[in-house]
């Protein structure tokens, strides 16, 4: 690690006019390192900085927690960083607002079948809603956090940027923000490596300069989401049958939550044949969840192959406020540990559009994100939606066979 890389950074522009001591910031400070480290260079650049950590879900069930967000010990963190370089600092009791807009949402999303991304919708709804209408009335001029992506001023005003590490890009967990959102936000942190940021932490004398990094979903005990979803919807439980594509039942299960698409392990099945009897050794994964029927639909990996996707309630950053009628190629990325895949999109009435993928992509969910970055660099964030249904390659092929004959 260099010097230049752990020097002050006193240079740090917001883009605020006028003296940086007369410029409000609210940093959303959750406690780990990225928020602390960002409260603490903006201090350090000069900015009024006033620290915030949200309480999400009850204090004291989380005191315990180690690796989620927002929990007991992490609002004493926050606390402490906030003493340490000399800012206000607040704790709102948003529980209330993230029961509503998150957890509901998740447990709803489990029970249409579907694979939910929380962590968006808290961005999308307690932070970058509730939390920058809060920065608003405590006469801030600016909202910042610790994410790793980065606002880029364009021609048309500002854009929203993969990280410039992207083994730490978070914009795939960004595409809601919207563009007025986006000019009140700042992401100091958009430009260096998390081993940069643990360094400024270790020279301004942060003792979260060490603190793991979040793993779980921060409402959820040991990753055991199901028995959440359980507590909230009992209906969750209900049993049905794990069914192969072609009709078999092959056993039964505790309920759909259990199971999400492209899963291979843990289906609780005993083996097929083939058609001489024999044992058929090609591994099983979850096609289709149909919570209708409360069946689980099994089938071999080729099954799992999407040619198109369908989104809703697309949230458009690009030029032009919406995609051209004529469809326009991007990269798209359909899960947050994929890499964006190339595809063409298309305008598909309001707030929807169609995805065609220039080569097959598997495991895709209803539920999850599809976020789309320009073709070109495949750096600039277009905008995103909700995957709501999936064409799988065989429809896919059909369906233009069909078209060709219409035609």
């Amino acid at each position: 690690m260099t010097d230049a890389a752990t020097a002050a950074i006193t240079d740090l522009d917001l883009g605020l006019p006028g003296p940086r001591a007369a410029r409000r910031v609210v940093v959303a400070m959750s406690g780990g390192v990225d928020s602390s480290v960002t409260a603490a260079l903006l201090a350090e650049a000069g900015y009024d900085v006033v620290g915030i950590t949200l309480q999400l879900y009850d204090h004291g069930a989380a005191v315990q927690r180690k690796g989620a967000c927002c929990a007991g010990q992490d609002i004493h963190d926050a606390r402490d960083v906030a003493d340490r370089i000399g800012i206000p600092h607040y704790v709102l009791d948003y529980e209330s607002r993230f029961r509503a807009s998150v957890i509901d949402d998740f447990a709803d999303s489990y029970l249409r079948g579907e694979t939910p991304i929380p962590c968006v919708r808290c961005n999308q709804t307690v932070k970058f809603r509730d939390l920058l209408a809060t920065a608003r009335d405590l006469g801030a001029e600016a909202l910042a956090t610790g994410h790793y992506v980065r606002r880029v001023m364009g021609p048309s005003g500002p854009e929203l940027h993969r990280a410039a590490d992207p083994a730490k890009d978070q914009s795939y967990f960004l595409f809601a923000t919207t563009a007025e959102q986006l000019e009140f936000l700042r992401f100091p942190l958009g430009g260096l490596s998390k081993e940069v940021t643990r360094a400024h932490a270790a020279r301004l004398g942060l003792a979260v300069q060490d603190k793991p990094d979040s793993q779980d979903i921060c409402f959820v005990p040991n990753g055991d989401y199901a028995q959440v979803v359980k507590k909230l919807r009992p209906g969750a439980i209900d049993p049905g049958e794990i069914v192969h594509l072609d009709g078999t039942v092959l056993g039964r299960h505790d309920g759909i939550i259990h199971y999400t698409v492209g899963q291979r392990r843990g289906l609780g099945i005993g083996g097929r044949r083939t058609d001489d009897g024999e044992p058929d050794t090609d591994p099983l994964y979850v096609v289709a969840l149909e919570p209708e029927s409360r069946r689980v639909v099994v089938g071999p990996h080729q099954a799992l192959a999407t040619a198109a996707v369908l989104v809703s309630d697309l949230n458009w950053l690009g030029d032009g406020g919406a995609p051209p009628p004529a469809g326009m190629p991007v990269a798209v990325k359909l899960r947050s540990v994929q890499a964006p895949a190339p595809a063409r999109i298309w305008p598909d009435g309001p707030g929807r559009v169609r995805v065609m993928l220039d080569a097959p992509q598997h495991g895709v969910s209803a539920g999850q994100a599809a976020v789309f970055y320009d073709a070109a660099a495949g750096d600039r964030v277009l905008g995103g939606g909700w995957i709501r249904a999936t064409e799988s390659a065989h429809q896919w092929r059909l369906e233009s066979l069909r078209r060709g004959a219409a035609a």
